[in-house]
């Protein structure tokens, strides 16, 4: 059952509204309509006051009924929509409470709960605990490292934990993908939407300024199934705490709906935001007016080391400073990583590059695992490379990308801190013989856990983002053998629809597309040219050109064409497999390898064309023998890479979608 409540108590199905209330001053949380906790207040024209000047608090505020999210006879849960406009003040200038949580529970009584940095929901021993069934989005102004928290101010879906599933940063979208970035505890009034499409199964979240119409682009998307985690019967409301430091969290209105989108919120109905008022000693100017009055020394020797530190390391803020302010992931303390790495010792290293060493560590108090990419000033990569790698993957997460935790800067060293990848590069299995051998399973796996990888950067993610040095030494393997896409200091970014290409070579011999090394212009083609010789390299076990083998095989591609031709092509295929693999996906791999590989970039599939012949849900053309058998490009008749995504630019037989896939999608 879904309902319509007003505060002026006018009732209408299949949605939750909370507005002005009438003119007979009837309060909202003695209407019998919602229910509060805590130090939350609803005061007479309809302002959801969670929290007030009172420290270690938590207030909450909760639909009176449960909602129905669930069928119970087949167990799906419906759709729902959701938008309210809150306002956060702090009462102490840049510090104060913890932020507001939309929360969706199966009580309105969440205690025991801690406040200051679980928001109410939770306490040290629930956390994590499936048993919660809490779905919640977390509009969060305080760091806290132990829940992964990058900065003071985001906002994240959160589920049974608040290590949440998404994060990224407060702003939004323009129509043109410009990202405006929103500081959460301004003061000011934002709206927020959180909509879930049960057929779709995605979460998305979407924020913005009071008076500015919804943005098209959402903040946040999360595909998630989540009818695990609903019961069939769920509150719907918020909470809020303080800690030593206080803070105002406001709901001014709010409308539920399930299965449908929520009605908006008219601005003019809703009501004015109390100011707080600080005493005078606690207030800015009379912090301020004591210390001019006091400090006068202090801040003269303050000052004085600023400019020093300033000449210091002039150029070094000179490149970062305008990124961090726009990108801002986590910042470690140098100390934490010296004591993680054991002092950068050479026994925890675990791998040598341009760039610099990457070492193995586990951080203080968590013990956690890391691993740390030690990047030289004066590497051959340098702080070009060093900025687009952070800028790149501060904000990307997919289960396939490796994950960048935050950054440090220390001496004109810079350092890049990732998730601890336990099983170490791909090469390190298809070349040494001491790290173990890969089954066929696991080669699929990781070739398909790959094409998700990169099918996210070039068609998922809000820009397209070119790779550029995709090959089994940049691939990862987490100690579940999962494989992750990483090192992306040769990443370049682009708009959707726009001309994707570089001005020069870059990336490694061997998986450099033709028409990149002769033009220098790389594009998402490019990326899928190198995809291709890396599926051919894990199917082979062997390295793309082996100068020392006969003319017959020093090629890898040109074998695998010649063994196809012959009908032999299983022949090519890594002796270490054994006789334990599936004859049509090897086949699979290694055609498709070719047809990645082909040396026209207008004829070599996308990264969505892929997925789904991988999956199974396509089919190869039937003619594809004969496109990759056209190997040599002539003079004159080469398409270039300007024409790569054009459906006229070549003339392929289409792939074969499969009735699942038409009739049901991916």
């Amino acid at each position: 059952m879904v309902l319509l409540l007003f505060l002026v108590l006018f009732f209408v199905p299949e949605s939750v509204v909370c507005q002005r209330p009438n003119p007979n001053g009837v309060e909202f949380n003695t209407s019998g309509n919602m229910y509060t906790s805590g130090s939350a207040y609803i005061n007479n024209n309809g302002l959801i006051r969670l929290t007030n000047s009172t420290p270690q608090t938590t207030g909450q505020v909760f639909y009176n009924d449960q909602l129905r999210f669930k069928n119970s006879v087949n167990g799906t849960v419906s759709s729902f929509s959701t938008t309210f406009v809150f306002s956060i003040e702090f009462h102490n200038g840049i510090y104060g409470g913890y932020g507001i949580a939309f929360v969706i529970c199966p009580t309105r009584d969440l205690s025991p709960t801690f406040p200051t940095t679980y928001l109410g929901l939770f306490n040290r021993s629930n956390m994590g605990d499936p048993k919660n069934h809490i779905v919640a989005v977390e509009l969060d102004t305080k760091v806290d490292q132990q829940f992964e928290d990058k900065d003071a101010n985001h906002v994240g879906i959160d589920i049974n934990t608040l290590v949440s599933d998404t994060v990224a940063l407060a702003g939004y979208y323009m129509d043109n993908g410009t990202f405006r970035s929103l500081l959460l505890n301004s003061g000011q009034p934002m709206q927020i939407w959180i909509e879930y499409d049960s057929k779709q199964k995605q979460i998305n979240v979407t924020l913005h300024p009071l008076y500015v119409p919804k943005p098209k682009i959402p903040l946040l998307s999360l595909e998630k199934d989540l009818s695990p985690y609903l019961l069939e019967l769920m509150y719907v409301g918020f909470t809020s705490t303080t800690g030593d430091l206080t803070a105002s969290h406001y709901i001014l209105g709010w409308t539920f709906k399930m299965n449908g989108t929520t009605p908006d919120i008219d601005p003019s109905r809703l009501p004015k935001i109390p100011r707080y008022h600080q005493p005078w000693i606690q207030s800015p100017n009379g912090i301020l007016t004591i210390s001019l009055t006091v400090s006068g020394v202090i801040i003269l020797i303050i000052l004085s080391l600023s400019l020093w530190l300033f000449l210091k390391r002039k150029k070094l803020l000179e490149v970062l400073e305008d990124w961090e302010v726009q990108f801002g992931p986590h910042r470690f303390a140098f100390k934490d990583l010296h004591i993680a790495t054991k002092g950068f010792k050479d026994t925890e290293v675990l791998g040598k590059g341009g760039f610099g060493k990457v070492y193995k560590g586990t951080l203080p108090v968590s013990n956690v695992e890391i691993a740390v990419k030690m990047v030289s000033h004066d590497s051959r990569q340098g702080m070009r490379e060093f900025i687009a790698e952070i800028a790149t993957i501060g904000r990307l997460r997919h289960p396939n990308l490796v994950r960048l935790q935050g950054y440090c800067r220390h001496k004109g060293e810079l350092y890049l801190v990732y998730d601890c990848m336990a099983k170490g590069s791909l090469d390190k299995f298809l070349y040494h013989q001491q790290t173990g051998n890969l089954d066929w399973s696991q080669r699929f796996k990781i070739i398909k856990d790959v094409a998700s990888g990169l099918y996210y950067l070039h068609q998922q993610w809000v820009q397209v983002i070119i790779h550029r040095d995709i090959k089994p030494a940049n691939i990862l393997l987490d100690a579940n053998m999962n494989a992750k896409l990483g090192d992306f200091g040769l990443a370049k970014l682009c708009d959707h629809g726009t001309d994707p290409q570089t001005s020069h070579v870059a990336g490694t011999l061997g998986y450099i597309s033709p028409e990149l090394s002769r033009t220098g212009k790389a594009s998402t083609r490019s990326d899928v040219f190198a995809f291709g010789i890396v599926m051919l390299e894990i199917a082979c076990g062997r390295k793309p050109i082996l100068p020392r083998a006969s003319q017959r095989e020093m090629v890898l591609t040109d074998w695998v064409l010649e063994c196809w031709e012959n009908e032999d092509i299983m022949q090519v295929l890594d002796h270490k497999i054994g006789q334990e693999y599936v004859e049509e996906q090897a086949a699979l791999v290694l055609k498709l390898g070719l047809f990645c590989s082909h040396p026209v970039a207008a004829i070599r599939p996308n990264m969505s064309s892929v997925i789904q012949l991988l999956d199974s849900v396509a089919q190869l053309p039937h003619n594809l023998l004969d496109i990759v058998q056209t190997r040599e490009v002539h003079r004159g008749t080469e398409i270039s890479g300007e024409a790569a995504d054009s459906p006229e630019s070549c003339s392929i037989a289409p792939l074969t979608f499969t009735e699942s896939f038409v009739s049901h999608g991916r």
